[in-house]
Formats: C-alpha cells, structure tokens, sequence
C-alpha cells in the first residue's frame, strides 16, 4: 500500500494508504512529519502511556529503551505498535511486581556495602598503625644491634660494664653515665692510647702497623682491667692509693711501649681517675650517712639515759619530801616547834631540787658543757669538746674513759649552762677547721690546747668557776716514769 498527501496551498494534508485508511502518525497523533520511508519514535514517554513511574532497575528500564529506540517499519505499523503497548504493560507489570522489592534489596545491599567498606576502612587504618609500630621495632632493634656491636667493640680493649659503687647514687648517678660515655668514646675514637706511625716489621710498614694496633689493644687492656679493680678496691679513706696505683699502671705502659712509643693519653688517664673518685665520694657520703645514723643512736641513747636518771632522781625526792612531810606532822604533834622548823629548811631544799629536775627535764637544752682531753692515748694539744644531760656529768667522763682507751681523761672545764647546745655549738664551729675527723662531726676532738677553748668561752661572755690549764694525767705520767727506770 502506499501512503498518498497532497499540498492544500497552505499544509501538507495527513498521509492516507491508498485503501482510504490513515497513517500510524495520524493514529498516534500526527504531529511528527515523516519524509523517508520508515519513521523513527524519538521520545516515547511511558507514563504518558499508561500513568508508570520510571523504573528502578537498569534492566527494565534499558528493555523499554531498546524498544522504543527500534525503527518502526512502513508496513505493519500499526502491529507494531501494539507490540510496543503490550511490551510497556508487561515490564509496567514487572516493575509494580518487583520494583519496591528490588529497591529494598538495593538499599539493603548498599548499606552492607557500606559497613565492609568501613571495616576494610578499620582494617587498613590498623595495619597502617601496625606497620608504624613495626618499623619503630625496626628501628629500636638496629640501635640496640648498633649498642651491642659497640660493646663488643669496645670488650676487644678490655672496657666491661661491672658494678659502680656510684650506680645507685642520686646525685652521681648521671655523671658516672655521662663519664662512662666519654670512656667508650675515647676508645673507638682512638683517644685512649697513642703511639708511633713510622713502625717498620720486616721492612713491611703494613707489618709494623699492625703490630702496633696490637700492642696498643693489649696495653689498653691492662690498663682497663687495673682500672675496674682500682674502682672495686678503693673505699671511702683510700682514695690517693688507689689513683696511685692506676698512675703507676700508666707509667708501666709506657715504659714497656718505649720502643713504639706507647702510652696511655693524659685524657683518658683523667677520665678513669675520674671514675675512681666517683666511686669514692660515693662511699664517703655512705660512711658519713651510716656515721651519723650511728651518732643519731647514741645521742639517743644518751638521752634516754638521761631522762631515766631525771626520772629516778624526782622519785627519789618525792619520796624524800613525803618523809619529812610526815616528820614535820609529827614533830608538831608532839610539839617539837624548833625541831619542825629544821625540818621545813631540809623539805624546802628538797622541793628546790624537785623545781630543778623538772627544769632539766623540760628544757632539753640546758646541760654540761664539758672540755677534757687525754694526752696518753691522743698527744698533746688535743682535746674533747661536748656536753651531757646527765644529773652527774662525770658518769658520762667515766664512760668516755673506759677500756677503749688506754688511760682516763683529764677534765679541764665542766659547767652547767640553761643552753649548753648554743655553747657547745659555738665551740665546735670556732675550732671547725682543727677538727680531726672531719667525717664523722659526732667525733668531737679538735687539735687545740684548753688555753684556746677558755679564750675562746672568755671571748663570748660565758660563766666559768673553774678552768683548769694543765692535765693531771697521773697514770700517763706513772706509765712514763716506769718506763723510764
């Protein structure tokens, strides 16, 4: 069949098939004017077809995409049009019947990939901070490799890490490890020894060096392991024997080294010397701790003493006083006036002693100065300077005198004083610079004469009675004349 129109004199009339019947474009509208022999669907909209909603599938929506873009023939349009009708209901069908389904699913879908996501996201974060760590393990494992290469090196001349008495020291602990740096690098420095670079062996200078490289590592050890012993053996009075010792060592080296010129360098000597009196000080510092803990325990035990001789003493004259209390109600009863009175002259004196033990025990200040010396065990010109709290002091000079020493002290001054640790104290920094145990500040003996120490008490306005110059001695001076015969 063929499709016939005409030109009217204003438009083209409608496209009518030689039966009499109207095109697929006057069926479907008639609004788009086809020149060629087929007619191509440009824009078919399916909702303006039968009211669907865009599908949310690409499947669904691609088959009605692949439909409408199909060339309609000439012939058979109108059969095809009802094919693509019948195609749009059905995925139309299939889009009411799964549409919503498959949008859930979608989400559903989306969210699950979300979630893997984010843990992938958890996991790679993980294996990031993972890997940091590791490389810092790396990294602390090659300076520890490089420490120990570094020890080894350094073993070769005989340096050993041992125990320093001033390791556990507060206030030298981090000099002994700063100095300790300074030692290993001195060593791999080459600083530790020197000697001669023109040594021939065999008229081979590569000969010649090594056997100097040699010598030089095996004095460099000598003087190590004398070294670490010096360190073990010194204690807190030997301190110029043991650098002695090691200054001894370093002359042996280069008298041995003469021929290559070998010596310890002056550096590292110091550096060791240095060592060694920080091991020292160390030990002085805990001499004069444990020194003075003991002086501690023997001021206390003093004390204690003192405080129980006060005790007793009050007990006693308590009990004394209750005595002539009851004598005194006697003596008047039976009239004894005059008898009475005597007695209430000896209560009064017993209650002005019980007045001066109460002081004594409340001021723990007041006490004994005492100056007394002992030219049989310590020379002349040396005496002992402290105080007592005792009710008698000579008990506490008795003490001081027993069999630790070979003969007794001699007193030159003892007084009592309301604050004799003022007194006491005064002395002791006045002579500061005579002390002869300068460790131990307990050991109270200075090298002066009991003319100095009265000058000295003169020169501060302190009360004396009694002051006696020169020392009796009886059993030095005895000893001596026996000796003599």
């Amino acid at each position: 069949m063929f499709e016939q129109r005409y030109w009217d004199g204003k438009a083209w009339t409608d496209h009518v098939f030689a039966n009499g019947t109207q095109s697929m474009a006057s069926m479907t509208g008639g609004q788009p004017e086809v020149r060629d022999t087929t007619v191509q669907v440009a824009a078919a909209d399916p909702r303006a077809d039968g009211g669907l909603e865009p599908a949310s599938t690409s499947a669904s929506a691609g088959s009605v995409n692949a439909l409408l873009a199909e060339s309609i023939p000439l012939v058979g349009a109108r059969k095809h049009a009802e094919k693509l009708r019948g195609e749009v209901a059905r995925l139309q069908g299939l889009i009411d019947q799964y549409g919503l389904q498959e949008v859930a699913v979608l989400d559903d879908l989306k969210r699950h990939l979300g979630q893997e996501v984010d843990e992938v996201r958890g996991r790679v974060a993980a294996a990031a901070a993972e890997l940091t760590s590791r490389r810092a393990d790396i990294v602390a494992a090659e300076a520890s490799l490089l420490d120990l290469r570094g020890a080894v090196e350094v073993q070769e001349f005989g340096l050993y890490d041992y125990e320093h008495p001033a390791e556990d020291s507060v206030a030298l602990g981090a000099q002994l490890e700063a100095l300790r740096a300074d030692i290993k690098t001195a060593i791999r420095t080459g600083r530790a020894t020197r000697a001669t670079n023109n040594f021939t062996f065999n008229n081979s200078s590569a000969k010649g060096a090594k056997f100097v490289r040699d010598m030089s590592k095996l004095m460099l050890r000598s003087y190590n392991a004398e070294a670490e012993n010096c360190v073990k053996a010194v204690r807190a009075g030997n301190l110029p024997t043991a650098q002695k010792r090691l200054t001894t060592a370093v002359e042996q080296i280069a008298r041995l080294g003469t021929m290559i010129d070998l010596s310890i360098t002056p550096y590292f000597h110091q550096l060791r010397l240095r060592e060694l009196e920080l091991a020292n000080r160390h030990l002085r510092a805990v001499q004069a701790e444990k020194e003075a803990e003991r002086a501690h325990r023997e001021e206390l035990r003093e004390q204690r003493k003192s405080e129980k001789e006060l005790a007793a003493e009050k007990a006693r004259l308590e009990k004394e006083r209750g005595h002539y209390a009851n004598t005194i109600a006697a003596l008047e009863a039976n009239g004894d006036r005059e008898g009475a009175e005597r007695m209430r002259a000896r209560l009064a004196d017993v209650e002005h002693a019980i007045e001066n033990v109460d002081y004594r025990a409340a001021n723990i200040r007041a006490g004994y100065v005492y100056v007394i010396s002992n030219i049989g065990s310590f020379g002349p010109d040396v005496v002992k300077i402290g105080l007592t709290r005792r009710l008698e002091p000579m008990d506490r000079v008795n003490e001081l005198g027993d069999a630790s020493v070979p003969f007794r002290f001699d007193v030159h001054a003892l007084f009592f004083a309301d604050d004799a640790v003022s007194i006491e104290a005064m002395l002791h920094k006045h002579f500061a610079d005579r002390r002869i145990n300068q460790v131990n500040l307990r050991r109270e003996y200075f090298r002066a004469t009991p003319t100095e120490v009265r000058d000295v008490l003169k020169a501060h306005a302190v009360e004396l009675l009694d002051f006696k110059l020169d020392p009796v001695a009886e059993e030095y001076k005895a000893t001596q004349a026996l000796q003599s015969q």
